[in-house]
């Protein structure tokens, strides 16, 4: 489970997880290769205007495709869902879909939409975030425990 780098065999539609800040990790799908350079599709904030992600949400959001090397050096493959929601065929139906969701401006919700989301609906047709997931289940017990102690 160790971060890898080229030396690794990537086949188009694989997730690849990038590690991020100390909260989350960034999430991308492979594309294949361009002129011998290998490209992801990912979710990704297009401004710097990062006040937005405090509350979570970015409306000027897009789903690029960028040399894996931009995304980031290190990374692994993730197809943490291919076991209960086998994966769809790259050609016929992820790549055409990745093109099109590039058209069209996306709004980024940490929550709801965030770079995982994006790349398990390309790949198995689910939105699925594991790190939300596991925020929130730490987050809601803390949450419910101070509502029904009239805290908050």
């Amino acid at each position: 489970m160790g971060l890898h780098n080229s030396h690794l065999k990537l086949y188009p539609g694989d997730i690849l997880e990038f590690p991020g800040n100390s909260y989350f990790c960034h999430y991308g799908i492979y594309y294949g290769e361009r002129d011998g350079v290998p490209y992801v599709a990912h979710l990704t904030i297009r401004d710097s205007d990062t006040r937005l992600l405090l509350f979570g949400r970015a409306l000027n959001a897009a789903v690029k495709l960028d040399p894996l090397d931009v995304v980031g050096k290190k990374f692994r493959v993730k197809n943490y869902l291919d076991d209960k929601h086998p994966p769809r065929d790259f050609y016929s139906i992820i790549k055409p879909e990745i093109e099109h969701s590039m058209t069209k401006p996306v709004t980024f919700d940490i929550l709801f939409n965030n770079s995982e989301h994006q790349a398990t609906m390309f790949r198995n047709g689910v939105k699925k975030s594991e790190q939300i997931e596991k925020v929130y289940s730490k987050i809601v017990p803390t949450w419910k425990d101070l509502f029904e102690k009239r805290k908050i």
